[in-house]
C-alpha cells in the first residue's frame, strides 16, 4: 500500500509498512501484511500472541505441538508426543532445524494444518508426534490430552487441557 506525504521536499510517495523494527518506525502508516492481519510487531508491549524463542533440539514442522523440556538448566522444545508422555506446551508456525532458535507460541490459532473437520475437538496423537487426532489414545502409559477445536480443514485452536495418563 503507498501514499502520498507532504515533506520538506513537498509531496512524496511512501509505502506503508507492515512490521516495525521499533523506534525508526515511529509515525508510519501501517498496513496489514499478506494474511491480512496486522504483524505483532506492531502491537504494543503485552499486545499479541504470548510467545518465547526457544532453542529445538529436534527438527520441528510448522504445526507441530511442542513439548518444553529441562536439559541440563536450559528449557528446550521437541515434538510433543502422547505416546511418551510429552505434553503439549505450545505450538510452532515455522519449520526449524535441530539446534536452532524456535518461535513458541502458548496461546492462538494452529495454522497450516491439513486434513481437519472443522468443530471436531482434538487431542496430542500418540502415533504422529507433534501432530493432532481425534482418536483418543487408550493404550497404558500413553497420555490423552485434549489440545483444542478445529475451526477450519487447516487451523485449531490451541487450548490445552491437562494431559491424563493411561492405565
Amino acid at each position: 500500500m503507498k501514499y502520498l506525504r507532504i515533506d520538506t521536499n513537498g509531496i512524496a510517495e511512501t509505502t506503508a509498512i507492515n512490521t516495525s523494527a521499533g523506534a525508526g518506525d515511529a509515525n508510519k502508516i501501517v498496513a496489514t501484511g499478506s494474511d491480512g492481519r496486522i504483524h505483532s510487531s506492531l502491537m504494543p508491549v503485552g499486545i499479541g500472541a504470548e510467545t518465547k524463542s526457544i532453542t529445538a533440539s529436534e527438527a520441528l514442522s510448522a504445526g507441530d505441538l511442542v513439548n518444553l523440556w529441562d536439559d541440563s538448566g536450559t528449557v528446550k522444545c521437541r515434538k510433543a508426543d502422547a505416546s511418551n508422555g510429552r505434553q503439549a506446551h505450545g505450538f510452532v508456525l515455522s519449520p526449524v532445524s535441530a539446534n536452532a532458535s524456535a518461535t513458541v507460541y502458548f496461546e492462538g490459532t494452529v495454522t497450516g494444518l491439513t486434513g481437519l473437520t472443522a468443530g471436531s475437538r482434538y487431542c496430542l496423537s500418540a502415533t504422529i508426534p507433534g501432530g493432532v487426532t481425534t482418536t483418543i489414545p487408550t493404550t497404558a502409559g500413553q497420555i490423552y490430552q485434549p489440545i483444542g477445536y478445529a475451526i477450519s480443514t487447516t487451523e485449531l485452536t490451541f487450548e490445552p487441557n491437562e494431559p491424563i495418563v493411561r492405565v
